[in-house]
C-alpha cells in the first residue's frame, strides 16, 4: 500500500482529466497505413523523433543519469518517454535554460518540439506558448537550514531568499515577501549550492524540489503554500496537431494507470 508524502499534491495530481475531447483521431497517425513515418503530420524538428528540452537538473522532475537510454531521469522524463512511445517516436532530450523555455525562445527557434521542465501554466507564458493539459499540481515551499530561526515567510524581512529566475516561485516571493532581499539564480543547482555555502538564508520554490534538497543536506521545509499551480508540457502555439496528440497520450496514460505508477515511483513511499 502506498502512502503519499505529498497528500495535497496527490489528491489533485490526476487533475488532468483532460478531456482530450478536442482531438478527433490525433495520435493514431502512427497506426495509419500509407507508409508515412510516425509523427509525419506533427511538424517535428526531426522526423520520427520527439525532441524535448528541459532545464536539468531539477530533481525529482529531471536529472542527469548516464545509466538510462536517454541519459536523463525524473518524473517529467518518464512522462515524455511514455508520450513518445505512445506516438511511436524516438525520444531526444536536450538540456536548456529555464528562461529560454518559459519565454518560448527554445521552442520558437526550432531547438525542440516540446518543453518538459516542471513548468507552471500561466497566462503570461500562454502568450508565447501552447500548453498540454495539466499533468501535475504543485505548491510552493520554504526551505531553510535545520538550525535556522526562520519558521515561515513572516520571518523573511531583512533576510536573503534565493529563488529560481523566471519561475512562479520568484513571483510568489516578490509578492509575499517584499521586505526580504531576493536573489535570483539560474537553476536549482546554484540555489542549493548558495544555501549550503551560507550565501542565502532560505530557498522559496516548488515543494517537491525543496523536499529533494532537504533529503540531500541538513535542511528542512518549514512552510508550504497552496498556489493552484499546474504543470503543463509546452509547445509552439501553432502546432495544434502536436498539442492534441500529446493530450491524447496523457489521457491514455491516466486511463491505463501508467500515470499512477510513474507518480508513485517519485512521490510516494511504502508503509
Amino acid at each position: 500500500m502506498k502512502n503519499s508524502i505529498l497528500p495535497v499534491i496527490a489528491a489533485s495530481a490526476l487533475a488532468f482529466s483532460l478531456a482530450a475531447c478536442g482531438s478527433d483521431d490525433g495520435g493514431s497517425e502512427s497506426e495509419a497505413g500509407g507508409g508515412e513515418a510516425a509523427g509525419a503530420d506533427l511538424d517535428l524538428v526531426t522526423d520520427g523523433t520527439l525532441t524535448v528540452c528541459s532545464d536539468v537538473p531539477y530533481p525529482p522532475f529531471e536529472d542527469f543519469d548516464e545509466s538510462t537510454d536517454s541519459g536523463f531521469t525524473g518524473f517529467d522524463v518518464d512522462i515524455v518517454s511514455a508520450v513518445a512511445e505512445g506516438l511511436d517516436l524516438e525520444l531526444e532530450i536536450k538540456d536548456s535554460s529555464f528562461d529560454a523555455l518559459q519565454s518560448g525562445l527554445a521552442l520558437n527557434s526550432g531547438d525542440c518540439d516540446l518543453a518538459a521542465s516542471a513548468m507552471t501554466i500561466t497566462e503570461e507564458r500562454q502568450e508565447n506558448l501552447a500548453f498540454s493539459d495539466g499533468y501535475y499540481d504543485s505548491q510552493q515551499s520554504l526551505l531553510v537550514p535545520a538550525d535556522s530561526d526562520i519558521a515561515g515567510i513572516d520571518d523573511l524581512p531583512g533576510r536573503t531568499v534565493g529563488v529560481q529566475q523566471g519561475t512562479t516561485g520568484e513571483a510568489y516571493t516578490q509578492e509575499n515577501a517584499p521586505d526580504a532581499t531576493i536573489t535570483a539564480f539560474p537553476s536549482n543547482a546554484e540555489l542549493f549550492q548558495a544555501i549550503q555555502a551560507g550565501q542565502i538564508d532560505a530557498i522559496l520554490q516548488d515543494l517537491p524540489v525543496n523536499i529533494d534538497n532537504a533529503e540531500n543536506g541538513d535542511f528542512e521545509v518549514v512552510e508550504e503554500y497552496s498556489t493552484d499551480e499546474t504543470y503543463g508540457l509546452a509547445m509552439q502555439q501553432d502546432n495544434t496537431a502536436l498539442v492534441e496528440a500529446v493530450n491524447e497520450q496523457l489521457s491514455e496514460l491516466r486511463d491505463s494507470g501508467e500515470y499512477d505508477e510513474i507518480y508513485d515511483s517519485y512521490f510516494s513511499t511504502e508503509d
